[in-house]
């Protein structure tokens, strides 16, 4: 996804001039400093295992630094709060303490970690089990983070992690406050879900302190609020094989979510394949279906469960899956580059380009 945002810019008036000839100067009176002129004013940190940008149309700078440093403060928290990463020193996370009892007790959870791991089984009951929190079974086996190895796990390995990838062995018992994975060795990893619910965190962080206009991102998921002095804010779908800054549509958006789901950042590709970290729970493989998928929702939330979903799903039964809820749409490009876009983007999606070949 790449994101197009324009500054304003004006002209400033002369200053009076005094009097030609000999008559006398009129009175020089001190010139009014110039109003500020809104502009977007962007800063980015480093968090959730990627990069968050807040962005904020306005003619106060310290008021959106102010702003984007408790935007920063609430992602820290819920970062903190369902990490699956253990990190020395700090108190463990709800889905580490989980994690760490798999199999044997219930654990009792915070009320906003509940909430995300109840949408998340609601997505993969109504998803038939695509998109599945405890595909975290295979964490560590298929390595596509920092640890990067181009290499294929044991077909004997993948087959014993994906016995423990099923949704309904999480157990929640909503009187209790309590969750529960069924057997030992499962694992729960909110990685699909949790960066869409932080981005609609952010968001609210921002109008508290009196932004209407200004976008939320962390790493695919965009949330869009207001405009920038008028203009809308333009949005980007990547070419899944070209470049970084090569799209091949683009979208005027406000007050929606946007967000993408691509075979291309965190992969490798091995005697003419390519290999990424969507997981199908089915097979404990990268999922083959399709190559990049955006998803525009009302919420960052719905967006992120929606375009792992659809990625694994394919063209046909994920777009029957978005049909599903109301004012949802996406744009697939499917394993075989072509691209398919929801009838409700007809004439709001401009198309800039065709998918690049390639594997």
């Amino acid at each position: 996804m790449i994101l197009f945002v324009t500054s304003g810019c004006g002209r400033r008036d002369e200053p009076p001039q005094g009097s030609a000839g000999g008559a006398p100067a009129l009175p020089v009176l001190a010139a009014e400093p110039p109003a500020p002129r809104a502009s977007a004013h962007a800063r980015s940190f480093q968090v959730m295992g990627t990069e968050a940008v807040f962005t904020a149309w306005t003619d106060d700078p310290d008021k959106a630094e102010q702003a984007f440093t408790a935007a920063y403060a609430e992602i820290r928290r819920i970062e903190e709060l369902m990490t699956d990463w253990e990190r020395p020193g700090q108190p463990p996370s709800d889905v580490v303490r989980i994690n760490a009892v798999a199999g044997k007790a219930a654990v009792p959870i915070s009320d906003e970690t509940m909430q995300v791991i109840e949408a998340s089984l609601d997505m993969s009951r109504r998803s038939e089990g695509a998109f599945d929190i405890t595909y975290a079974a295979m964490r560590g086996l298929w390595k596509f983070d920092e640890d990067l190895e181009k290499k294929i796990p044991p077909a004997s390995e993948i087959e014993h992690r994906r016995q423990l990838i099923n949704y309904r062995d999480v157990i929640v018992d909503a009187k209790k406050h309590t969750v529960k994975l069924r057997r030992a060795g499962m694992r729960l990893g909110l990685g699909g879900i949790a960066k869409g619910y932080a981005v609609d965190r952010c968001a609210e962080v921002l109008r508290r302190h009196g932004f209407d206009n200004f976008m939320v991102q962390a790493g695919g998921d965009l949330f869009v609020s207001g405009s920038k002095g008028g203009a809308p804010w333009m949005v980007g779908v990547r070419d899944p094989r070209g470049g970084p800054r090569a799209i091949i549509a683009k979208m005027a958006i406000r007050d929606h979510a946007f967000s993408t789901a691509g075979d291309y950042e965190r992969s490798f590709v091995l005697d003419g394949k390519r290999y990424h970290h969507i997981i199908d729970p089915k097979t404990g493989y990268p999922a083959t279906a399709s190559r990049g998928v955006t998803i525009f929702a009302p919420t960052a939330f719905l967006a992120d469960a929606l375009d792992d979903a659809v990625f694994i799903l394919g063209p046909e039964r994920g777009m029957a899956l978005v049909d599903s809820y109301p004012d949802c749409s996406t744009m697939i490009v499917d394993a075989h580059n072509k691209v398919w876009v929801s009838k409700s983007l007809e004439g709001k999606l401009q198309r800039t380009g065709q998918p690049t070949e390639g594997p």
